[in-house]
């Protein structure tokens, strides 16, 4: 049995790996930190794991958590992680990082986006955490960073096109819409109810800081740099994230086409599913599972296509990936706790 511990679990992304793995068959949570919740149970924070846990958060250095587990999921800020992860990785353990603080490969561009990184030694080490694009390098892994949720949701969308060069990577607009939980579980004025219901906005427009993320895989994809417009917007939902793509066509391709295209890039990748000719994916679809549902269109009128992609942001967008990439990094059944359908209506 896999041991594993979860710092800083009082998250939604903490809270979520609990969800999933309370019923993984090869892994056991042996140690959930909060500072805050010290010595209170999982269930009094989280009424939905009543009766399913005895677990109580602790407040333990990286040092007595190293000791109890084989795997550590760091739940942590943007900022804290970079500090956390080279204690766990000096005493043995495998780390998967759900902040950002390993994501980006470069660090002057991670600098600009973020802050100082006080260990910048390990961002050419980290695997970026998309099963899909880069099983084979997270299976020998010993950090993986794992994805943001809007850079799921434009890479998964976008893959298989620029890999093949189907579209101009010049002209790729992404248009992503996301519910109020990627905010997280903290305070904020912009994410109370009366701030959001009703009310349908976009955010940090032209500023986000899941466009280098995004653009720094897309570069890979097809080989040579590529800049996006990448706008978000908060939907008075509480999960799920919705991206609309558009790009310019160089090939002379149909919508049924590039579906067999993108089927054949996906084949054998269980949480990825491309829809038929004529259906677009909804954010209902997806609630509470880790699949990345993808539908298109080609708009021969104006020679673009039109892609749409849907995750929850909490599962495939966060901790259901990251539990995708435990699985491949102690050589488990990658689909192991992770078969969950989603909740609809």
């Amino acid at each position: 049995m896999l041991k594993v511990g979860i710092y800083g679990g009082s998250g939604y992304t903490g809270q979520e790996l609990m969800r999933i793995l309370l019923r993984h068959p090869d892994a056991e949570v042996v140690a959930l930190t909060s500072r805050k919740f010290k010595g209170t149970l999982i269930s009094d924070i989280f009424p939905v794991f009543e009766g399913l846990t005895d677990l109580k958060y602790m407040d333990a250095s990286p040092q007595e958590v190293a000791k109890m587990s084989d795997l550590v999921f760091l739940a942590l800020p943007h900022g804290e992680a970079m500090a956390t992860a080279p204690l766990f990785l000096r005493a043995g353990k495998k780390v998967i990082d759900l902040s950002a603080d390993f994501r980006l490969h470069n660090l002057a561009v991670f600098e600009a986006w973020y802050h100082k990184h006080s260990a910048p030694e390990l961002l050419s080490e980290a695997v970026f955490g998309l099963p899909e694009l880069y099983r084979k390098e997270i299976k020998s892994a010993r950090l993986v960073a794992n994805p943001g949720c809007y850079p799921t949701s434009a890479i998964l969308g976008l893959a298989p096109a620029l890999k093949e060069k189907v579209i101009d990577p010049d002209s790729i607009i992404v248009d992503s819409k996301s519910g109020v939980s990627g905010a997280g579980r903290e305070l904020q004025l912009g994410s109370l109810f009366c701030e959001v219901e009703e009310g349908f906005k976009a955010y940090k427009v032209g500023e986000h800081r899941h466009a280098p993320e995004i653009e720094q895989e897309l570069s890979l994809l097809a080989g040579r740099e590529v800049r996006i417009t990448f706008t978000p917007h908060l939907l008075p939902l509480n999960r799920g994230i919705l991206s609309t793509i558009y790009a310019t066509l160089k090939k002379d391709v149909t919508t049924a086409s590039l579906l067999e295209l993108y089927r054949g890039f996906y084949r054998g990748e269980k949480f990825v599913r491309v829809y038929k000719e004529g259906a677009f994916p909804n954010v209902s679809s997806v609630r509470g599972a880790n699949f990345c549902d993808i539908g298109m269109s080609v708009d021969k009128r104006t020679n673009r296509v039109i892609i749409i992609t849907a995750i929850d942001n909490l599962v495939k967008g966060a901790s259901g990936q990251a539990v995708q990439n435990m699985n491949i990094m102690c050589g488990l059944v990658e689909s192991r706790g992770l078969d969950i359908i989603a909740l609809y209506p």
